[in-house]
């Protein structure tokens, strides 16, 4: 049986198959970040030309929905990475973003 999915669990595969192929030395803040911000212009490329329409079906196509599915996942990926790297929680991070957000924005 396989392992239930966890942020953990992720970070230690991403950091396995990172240092089978001997990337550890490129995976510093500064490539991670581009890397990131590469795979997240690659998910905005699939919709930059829909309209709001088309967007909100994107999943239905099964070619569409596969490429959107492997951009999430790339951005994910390298997004897990850095935190890794830099030793941030990302659970953590979100939870103590919203609660700024809830403070910052109150709902009317």
């Amino acid at each position: 049986m396989t392992e239930p999915l966890d942020v953990a669990g992720l970070q230690r595969r991403l950091a396995e198959f990172a240092a089978a192929r001997n990337w550890q030395p490129y995976h510093t803040p500064k490539n991670l970040v581009a890397a990131l911000s590469v795979e997240a212009s690659e998910l905005v490329e699939i919709f930059q030309w829909l309209t709001p329409e088309e967007s909100g079906r994107v999943m239905d196509d099964p070619d569409s929905a596969a490429r959107v599915t492997d951009e999430v996942a790339d951005v994910l990926a390298y997004l897990l990475q850095l935190c890794e790297v830099l030793g941030i929680d990302v659970l953590a991070a979100l939870d103590a973003k919203i609660d700024r957000n809830e403070r910052r924005f109150p709902a009317p």
